[in-house]
């Protein structure tokens, strides 16, 4: 039987609500015909209704993008006394924004020596003085090439038309026992996890090129080379333990198959997170990604069971939410640090219909971000930035907690709206928050860890889903060397091309073939194209 088919109804468009504008609506309807106990009735229930809206996310938190749309007039006065000099309109930098030669360090480099002069000749032109020779001077051709490339050797074959014996041409020499080159596994790796580059849309720009390259192909190959690549992550993962700052969140991940749930665990649990870590280890930065059914507070639980006991509590910087803080045995301290930047946003969520009082905390917590920008520019160790912060940020961040507080107090704001939970949050959290003025090293936000979880953005956007947890796995571990090598500034398609050719070696002794010291393990060859140091732009 057919179904009626439901009236249109057109759809009615999302509006941001503005108190101000309101009142002067019912200002002006006052004037007409409203009574003045009637417009004081409809203004009492328009505030209760736009305190417990909660209007849409923004969709940016730049403080010059929130405050564009005041009065100028207003925000000139208040710039005057509370946005930092750094934030003021910057002077272009001069040039013509086009890359120098010296950043074309992945580059072969070919010298060319002049056909008919050399130093120490004498100069054609005046004929007295002799040359010499000065820096040379860099010409540049750039050429494209697919990603993947192959060569076809024909190997001529002899037959005797006697005997009937085959003769075949040898192989040349150098060209290895494998079809497919470690390059190309680290090819493949950088593009799909690292750039978010699916196996089939790869697979279709090789059939165009020529030389074809299935995505089952790719798929074993990332297989292979992970299982020679594993003890290299389980080092990695022991030294990112030892971290004395490490930063951590989720985000969502899709798995088809069944992932079995721990046994530690609510079996009606059914999310999947990758959780990204980074751990901040002596000079460097080491990241991990781990797929499954755990939060990130199990996720660290996991990692710090790693931990050496000797080792000083360390920093763990996270949102506010209950599942990012580890359960972990007594003996083992922490210090727990909440990320800055969550907070804030609760107040540029809601600037529209509280525009003066989250402009009050805006301005000041831009304060607080000038005063560590500045610390970063002067290279203060962390003994010298936390005392500055508490000589600088302190005050501030004082004025802002009795502000907040005054709020409550005095009742201007409603504990159950919108702000009153903005400032709620801040207040609950307040030690986290704040732990930059109290602890040496402590970081203002998660901003760390949230750049490092877009690797894995990245990959759901293109790719979607993992068919199993093994295959998410395999990901979380190229992931964990690509990202870790471009913190590091460190070539990740070099890196992971020597780590395949030294497997054993690497397997042998993981801690010496590490992003940022494997390249001392190496014997460059001066005809390698490149820096054969493999660092990168």
């Amino acid at each position: 039987m057919k179904q009626k088919s439901k009236a249109w109804r057109p759809r009615r468009p999302r509006v941001t609500v503005n108190v101000q504008k309101l009142d002067e609506i019912v200002d002006k309807a006052n004037k007409e015909s409203l009574s003045i106990e009637e417009c004081e009735l409809l203004k009492t229930s328009i505030h209760a209704m736009a305190e417990r809206l909660v209007p849409s996310p923004r969709s940016s938190e730049k403080a010059a993008k929130l405050l564009k749309g005041q009065d100028e007039g207003q925000a000139e006065e208040q710039n005057a006394t509370a946005t930092p000099p750094s934030k003021a309109p910057k002077k272009p930098r001069p040039g013509h924004g086009r890359n120098g030669a010296d950043a074309y360090v992945g580059a072969t480099v070919i010298p060319v020596l002049h056909p008919d002069l050399a130093p120490q000749c004498l100069c054609p032109g005046c004929c007295k003085g002799k040359l010499y020779e000065r820096d040379s001077r860099p010409l540049l051709r750039i050429v494209g090439m697919p990603p993947i490339q192959g060569t076809r050797y024909n190997l001529q074959e002899l037959r005797c038309n006697l005997c009937g014996e085959l003769y075949p041409a040898p192989a040349p020499e150098g060209i290895g026992e494998a079809k497919y080159d470690e390059s190309v596994t680290s090819m493949v790796a950088v593009l799909k996890y690292g750039q978010g580059v699916p196996f089939n849309r790869l697979a279709n720009l090789q059939h165009l090129m020529g030389v074809p390259l299935p995505a089952g192909t790719q798929c074993d190959l990332m297989a292979a080379a992970a299982e020679k690549l594993e003890p290299v992550l389980d080092e990695l993962t022991r030294q990112a333990a030892q971290g004395t700052v490490l930063y951590h969140d989720d985000t969502g991940v899709r798995i088809l198959d069944d992932v079995p749930c721990p046994p530690d665990h609510d079996e009606d649990r059914t999310g999947l997170h990758t959780t990204g870590t980074v751990s901040l280890v002596e000079n460097h930065k080491i990241a991990l990604f781990t797929s499954g059914p755990q939060h990130a507070g199990e996720n660290m639980r996991d990692l710090l069971e790693q931990r050496k006991p000797e080792q000083p509590p360390p920093v763990l910087m996270s949102d506010g939410l209950s599942h990012n803080v580890p359960k972990v045995p007594a003996t083992l301290e922490l210090v727990l640090s909440n990320c800055l930047a969550h907070g804030r946003r609760k107040f540029a969520d809601i600037f529209e219909a509280f525009p003066e009082e989250c402009r009050h905390v805006i301005e000041q917590l831009g304060l607080v971000y000038w005063h560590d920008e500045q610390a970063r520019a002067q290279s203060m160790d962390d003994q010298a930035r936390l005392a500055f912060h508490q000589i600088k940020s302190g005050p501030v961040m004082d004025d802002l907690r009795s502000w907040m507080a005054a709020q409550i107090e005095n009742k201007k704001t409603e504990p159950n709206s919108s702000l009153g939970k903005a400032i709620g949050y801040f207040t609950k959290r307040w030690d986290r928050l704040t732990l930059f003025l109290r602890h040496p090293g402590a970081p203002l936000d998660n901003n760390v860890a949230e750049r490092a979880l877009k690797k894995a953005v990245l990959h759901r956007k293109n790719s979607m889903f993992f068919k199993t947890l093994n295959g998410a796995h395999i990901a979380d571990l190229f992931m964990t060397l690509i990202y870790t090598c471009e913190l590091n500034r460190i070539n990740p398609f070099r890196y992971l091309t020597d780590l395949q050719r030294h497997a054993a070696e690497a397997q042998a002794d993981p801690s010496q073939w590490l992003p940022w010291n494997f390249q001392t393990q190496l014997q460059p060859s001066p005809t390698e194209p490149g820096d054969p140091s493999g660092r990168g732009p």
